[in-house]
C-alpha cells in the first residue's frame, strides 16, 4: 500500500516500485491505481524520480513549461557507467539540445522546421508512400507465415515500416549505404541505454551501437549536396536566434530526437494496438469490417490507455508546490502519460478499449503544450495504415505465445518485446 509521509513525498508501506521489472512492464494498471489514490506525487528513491500519477496534475506540469522545464528529458535515467562513456568519448559523442530537451530561444524556430516536415498537408501526400512500405512488410510476413508457421511481427513489419517511412519523410532515404534494419537497431540500443536498467557488459555493447548511430548522423549532417526539401536542406538553412548557422552537433541533435522518436515509439504503438487487437476475435473482424475509420478509433485508444512512451520526464527550474506536495528546486519529475490515460477521474471505463469514445483525442499520449509531439499526425496515419491493410490481408491472424508476449523493461518506453503471431487453418 502506498502512502504520504510527513513531507508530502510518497512512501511505500508495502513493495517498492520497480519501473525495470518486467512484473511491472507487463502490467503496471494496478500500481498506477495506487499511486494515484494515495500518493499522487511520489519519491521513487531507486530513480530519484518523482512520480505524477495524475491526469490533472500532469496538465498541469506540461502547460506551465516556465516552472517545469524539459531540460532533463534525454539524460540517462540511471548513471552510464565509465566504460560505455569511453565508448562514447571516443566518437565525441554530443547531442546538444534540440527538441525533447530544449527550453532555451532556440526551440521556437527548430520546432517550426520539424511541424512543416510532419504537417497535416504532408501526411497526407505521404500517405500513398506509407501504404506501398506496408504493403511490402506485410508481403514479407506472408511468406514468413508461410514457411515458418509463425513471426514476430514486432521484430518484422512493426519494427521496419516507422523507419523506412521516418527515412522517407525526412528526404534522407538512400543518402547512405547503412540498410534501415541497422537504423532499427541502433535506434533501439539508444533507448535501452537511456532508458534501461543495464549491467557493465551490456552498456558497452549498446554504447557501441550508439557511438556508431552518432558517427552516421556526423556523416549525414557533414553532407553538401542535399535533396530540396529534406530535413536536412532545412536544417542547412535554418539560422539560430543569434543568426549563426547550425553546428554538426545541433542538425546531429535533431536528427537523432526524429529517428528515435519516429522510429521507436510508432514501432511500439504499432505492436501494441496488434496484441490488443488480437486479443478478441470479435475486435479483429470488427477492424476487417470497419475500414480505416475503426483502425484510426483503435489506435486512438491505444494511445491513450497504453501510450507507447508510457512517461516522459520535467525538472523544477524553482521551488513549487504540485498536488500539495513541496517539490525544491530542480526537483527530477516522471510523467506517468499510461496512468493519466487510466485515470477514473479523466475517463469514463479507463482500462476498457473503446473505440469511438466520446473523449476521442483528448488524452496525452501525444503529450500536452509546446513539446507535443510534432509527428503525432503521422503515427496515427502508420497505426491506422498498418491495422487496417493487416486486418482485410490476415483476417485469420491469431496470437502466438501461449504465455502472452513479454514487454520492454524501461522507463519512459513499454510496447510488447516480442509478438508472435500465426494463422488458423482457414486461412
Amino acid at each position: 500500500m502506498l502512502t504520504t509521509d510527513a513531507t508530502g513525498a510518497g512512501a511505500s508501506t508495502g513493495r517498492e516500485i520497480d519501473l525495470f521489472s518486467q512484473e511491472f512492464a507487463a502490467d503496471p494498471f494496478p500500481v498506477y491505481s495506487r499511486l494515484r489514490s494515495s500518493a499522487p506525487v511520489h519519491y521513487d528513491p531507486a530513480t530519484r524520480l518523482w512520480l505524477v500519477s495524475r491526469d490533472e496534475d500532469i496538465r498541469k506540469v506540461l502547460l506551465d513549461s516556465a516552472t517545469y522545464r524539459n531540460d532533463n528529458a534525454l539524460r540517462p535515467v540511471l548513471p552510464l557507467r565509465l566504460p560505455a562513456l569511453r565508448i562514447m568519448e571516443r566518437v565525441g559523442f554530443n547531442i546538444p539540445p534540440a527538441l525533447f530537451n530544449n527550453s532555451g530561444d532556440s526551440h521556437a524556430g527548430l520546432r517550426g522546421i520539424v511541424l512543416r516536415m510532419f504537417s497535416a498537408q504532408r501526411v497526407r501526400e505521404a500517405l500513398p508512400m506509407i501504404e506501398r512500405v506496408t504493403a511490402e512488410e506485410l508481403d514479407l510476413l506472408e511468406a514468413a507465415l508461410e514457411v515458418e508457421g509463425r513471426c514476430d511481427v514486432a521484430s518484422t513489419a512493426a519494427r521496419t515500416i516507422p523507419i523506412r517511412v521516418m527515412l522517407e519523410m525526412l528526404g534522407i532515404a538512400g543518402l547512405s549505404e547503412v540498410d534501415t534494419a541497422t537504423v532499427a537497431e541502433w535506434t533501439d540500443a539508444f533507448i535501452t541505454l537511456f532508458w534501461g536498467r543495464t549491467d557493465k557488459d551490456e552498456q558497452r555493447l549498446l554504447a557501441g551501437r550508439a557511438s556508431d548511430f552518432y558517427a552516421w548522423l556526423c556523416d549525414l549532417a557533414e553532407l553538401r549536396e542535399v535533396p530540396d526539401g529534406s530535413l536536412l536542406a532545412a536544417l542547412a538553412a535554418h539560422r539560430m536566434p543569434d543568426g549563426s548557422p547550425m553546428t554538426r552537433d545541433e542538425i546531429v541533435a535533431i536528427c537523432s530526437n526524429l529517428l528515435v522518436a519516429g522510429h521507436v515509439t510508432t514501432s511500439q504503438m504499432i505492436s501494441t494496438a496488434l496484441c490488443r487487437a488480437l486479443e478478441s476475435p470479435d475486435e479483429w473482424q470488427a477492424l476487417q469490417a470497419g475500414g480505416p475509420e475503426r483502425a484510426e478509433a483503435f489506435v486512438e485508444e491505444t494511445l491513450r490507455r497504453e501510450p507507447s512512451l508510457t512517461a516522459w520526464r520535467r525538472i523544477t527550474s524553482r521551488e513549487t508546490t504540485l498536488n500539495g506536495v513541496e517539490l525544491p528546486a530542480d526537483a527530477e519529475l516522471l510523467l506517468l502519460l499510461t496512468s493519466a490515460g487510466t485515470d477514473p477521474e479523466a475517463f469514463e471505463d479507463p482500462e476498457g478499449i473503446c473505440p469511438f469514445r466520446d473523449s476521442g483525442r483528448q488524452h496525452l499520449g501525444f503529450g500536452l503544450g509546446r513539446h507535443r509531439c510534432p509527428g503525432a499526425e503521422l503515427a496515427r496515419a502508420e497505426g491506422r495504415v498498418f491495422l487496417d491493410m493487416a486486418a482485410r490481408r490476415f483476417p485469420n491472424l491469431r496470437a502466438a505465445d501461449a504465455d502472452g508476449p513479454p514487454f520492454l523493461e524501461l522507463v519512459s518506453f513499454r510496447a510488447p518485446s516480442r509478438l508472435l503471431v500465426a494463422q488458423t487453418d482457414g486461412k
